[in-house]
């Protein structure tokens, strides 16, 4: 006769996409932490748009490529209609305004000023109801205090129209991550901007915003120079291929998966990083001040990051 005690309880299993989420995590923070110092480097050969619309191309080529070759359909007419606005933005004004500001910003300044994309993305949740709870709030807050001390420890010098461009790409980049959240907002009419399935998405996303800025770079008269110096054709490669083929398409998967402001935490690692490949391959000093600094920024992403009990 069987036994009336009900069985015992099977172990919980383990949240899906965790490990997936904790990988992108990992590609936006250490990848992206690197591509500034990138993006300076191949500044040198391939002006700002040039740069940026080149490369968008080569990795959206790319990844369709494979897709198409794996059995992917092409986005519809509404799904490139998407891939255009987020394009336009999120690449287009945030990529291709960065690479501007770049030749006259220091890169150090450019990572630091970053920082504000989280308090900015919040912002443009609000309309949708979205708040941050208190824990995040503090995140974000502290993240932008140890950013503001790490920026102030380092000497910087910075244009005015480059400080403009950093404005420009912060905020269409904000408004990119958040339309691509929660769709355009009721003053535009409302709706969802739905890309194609998976990578196939955000292969059109890169196709269309490398388009725009290659345009952007005929518009502007932009040549690259020719034959390339060697450090800045490695360093436009390395920009295909880890920071957009790999880092964009980890940052789409965690706008979809976690939440805005965990998804932009990288905006807070990112000074850190830049700061540790300064002193590891720039040669640079590091002030006590300024490792104080980065361990403050750290302490935000802790609390980005610890996620309340059920």
């Amino acid at each position: 006769m069987p036994s009336s005690a009900p069985p015992p309880p099977a172990p919980a299993p383990a949240a899906p996409g965790t490990a997936l989420v904790a990988a992108c995590l990992a590609a936006t923070w250490l990848i992206w932490g690197s591509t500034y110092l990138a993006i300076k480097w191949a500044l040198v050969s391939f002006p700002p748009f040039f740069q940026m619309g080149t490369r968008f191309l080569a990795a959206g080529g790319l990844l369709m490529a494979w897709m198409l070759l794996r059995g992917a359909r092409l986005p519809t007419r509404a799904e490139w209609i998407s891939a255009l606005v987020l394009g336009a933005l999120m690449l287009g004004g945030g990529y291709g305004a960065t690479a501007v500001a770049q030749t006259t910003v220091s890169s150090g300044l450019v990572v630091a000023f970053i920082a504000v994309v989280p308090a900015l993305v919040a912002l443009a949740e609000w309309p949708y109801g979205v708040r941050p709870s208190r824990r995040e709030a503090a995140g974000i807050v502290l993240g932008l205090v140890g950013v503001v001390l790490l920026a102030r420890g380092a000497g910087f010098g910075a244009s005015l129209p480059g400080l403009l461009w950093l404005v420009l790409a912060c905020v269409t980049w904000s408004v990119g991550s958040v339309w691509a959240r929660h769709g355009l907002p009721r003053a535009l009419g409302g709706g969802a901007l739905a890309l194609a399935h998976g990578a196939t998405g955000y292969a059109s996303q890169m196709l269309a915003g490398g388009a725009l800025l290659a345009l952007s770079a005929l518009a502007a008269g932009e040549q690259p120079a020719w034959p390339p110096e060697g450090r800045a054709l490695l360093s436009w490669v390395y920009l295909v291929l880890a920071g957009s083929l790999v880092a964009f398409s980890a940052y789409m998967v965690l706008l979809q998966r976690t939440s805005a402001a965990l998804a932009s935490s990288y905006t807070f690692v990112n000074p850190v990083i830049g700061l540790l490949l300064g002193v590891t391959l720039g040669g640079e000093a590091v002030t006590a001040g300024e490792w104080l600094a980065a361990g403050v920024v750290c302490a935000g992403v802790v609390l980005l990051l610890i996620r309340p009990r059920p």
